[in-house]
């Protein structure tokens, strides 16, 4: 059996099934072939699920505090079995809009495991049968996974990737997180806010190591201040799961070897790319560390055959992946996209206090030959932020002290997850400290220290 599409796209993440839509607005015949979930591991397992779980967090994080707030509550609580149920229906919820959105654009779904057996063939093999799916076009977007230590394969019991910490069968009492990226920090926070004794370690000098210095040192403070015990600087040389917990062996930055127990570990080490037995070898598809090769358009060296998202390198976040599939799918449609400036795309860790940041770093402005200016402007000196009570926080900005060109943005505390795409916007537009400065903010909201952050960066700064 074979059918015959414009374009088949191999995974239906935030890459793939964006890019089917699209494509299907440009009027081509389009096809998703997925293994598992309509949304990937994004919108079941990833993004969308651990926010909700962080929402639970935060609102039982703040039934704690309400005091503070001249409220009361009796003996705040939870019941990890609803609060997962509730992130489990989000999931499903939006699981079910990505099916409506493939009928609406009349997009054909195979459900079943893909693997190229030409450019232009995709073979489907479900319940023992092969149906041969052919295309003009071929889009990869298989994705990727959670990375395991060598010497302690994640078991699901007490040994924990992302995927079975948004399912715990218990709560942790004693928690160890391997790594301070994102996902580390983010399960960190939630297990921590509750009720978790929370370690947190990571091998770099920092944790966050890719944010900003600045940042991470304030995240150190914080998350320490809330009680958990970070340690950077710091490795596990060996894991040993029992049924009643992990002994873990860490190494110190000076060289000591403790012996710790711990009810649960979660390994947050980065992420394996999805590229194994898809057929990319028969085809002589070029990867580098295993990730796809692809050009500005995510064409990969084989005509025909595109490659978007987690599955082409860093960074992997699923907006790069929706963005990478418009580009794909415009590009075989005779749109003319744009290539993307990956030096546009925002991180965001939605932790407590949140993180957001987009483009240079100020080290790293300074490493590219960049005579910079700096703001920073704390949240202290933010009305909006004091008035919901969270004052701790700060946003900086880094300048091109010659052309004024906004090199990176970096901040800390309530909501910048959602304040920072102004910053992106600003840089897209190739804005300058000039239009910034002109622009009017709305009084009284947190992003009122975005613009004083970047009227610090040249003395102008009003309310510090």
């Amino acid at each position: 059996m074979s059918d015959s599409f414009d374009l088949v796209i191999l995974g239906s993440g935030p890459g793939g099934y964006v890019a089917a839509i699209r494509a299907a607005q440009l009027g081509l015949k389009t096809a998703i072939v997925e293994r598992e979930n309509l949304g990937g591991i994004c919108l079941n397992w990833g993004c969308i699920p651990t926010k909700a779980l962080l929402r639970s967090s935060e609102i039982y994080h703040y039934m704690k505090q309400a005091e503070k707030y001249g409220l009361s509550v009796e003996k705040p609580g939870f019941d990890l079995e609803k609060v997962v149920a509730r992130s489990r229906g989000v999931a499903k919820q939006l699981n079910q809009g990505v099916t409506g959105l493939m009928k609406k654009n009349k997009i054909t779904v195979y459900f079943g495991d893909g693997k190229l057996t030409a450019a232009n063939t995709i073979a489907v093999a479900k319940d023992g049968k092969v149906t041969n799916v052919t295309a003009k076009n071929i889009i990869i977007a298989t994705g990727a996974r959670a990375r395991d230590l060598p010497f302690a394969k994640a078991d699901g019991q007490r040994v924990w990737t992302y995927r079975h910490a948004m399912t715990p069968p218990e709560m942790p009492s004693k928690l160890l997180v391997i790594g301070s990226g994102a996902i580390g920090v983010e399960f960190a926070s939630f297990y921590n806010d509750m009720g978790a004794k929370v370690t947190v370690v990571e091998m770099l000098d920092r944790i966050m190591p890719v944010e900003d210095a600045d940042i991470s040192d304030f995240m150190q403070k914080a998350l320490t201040k809330q009680g958990m015990d970070i340690r950077p600087s710091t490795g596990v040389q060996k894991l040993t799961s029992t049924a009643k917990g992990v002994t873990a062996e860490i190494k110190a930055k000076d060289g000591a070897v403790t012996t710790e127990d711990f009810s649960h570990v979660i390994v947050a080490v980065g992420i394996v790319p999805n590229t194994e037995e898809i057929g990319l070898e028969g085809l002589g598809i070029k990867t580098d560390r295993g990730h796809i090769v692809t050009d500005e358009f995510c064409r990969t060296n084989v005509p025909g055959v595109y490659a978007i998202g987690d599955v082409t390198g860093a960074p992997w976040l699923a907006h790069k992946a929706s963005h990478e599939g418009v580009i794909a799918a415009e590009h075989i449609g005779g749109a003319h996209p744009h290539p993307m400036d990956k030096a546009n795309i925002p991180g965001c860790t939605y932790c407590h206090p949140q993180v957001a940041s987009v483009g240079l770093t100020e080290a790293k402005a300074k490493e590219a030959g960049h005579a910079v200016k700096v703001g920073k402007f704390p949240f202290i000196g933010n009305g909006k932020a004091i008035a919901l009570g969270e004052a701790e926080g700060f946003v900086k900005t880094v300048f091109d002290e010659a052309t004024g060109e906004l090199l990176g943005a970096h901040m800390v505390g309530a909501e910048v997850t959602e304040m920072i795409q102004g910053y992106v916007i600003g840089r897209t537009l190739e804005t300058t400290e000039a239009e910034l400065m002109h622009t009017v903010f709305p009084h009284p909201t947190i992003s009122e220290s975005m613009h004083e952050s970047v009227l610090a960066a040249f003395g102008r700064a009003i309310h510090i």
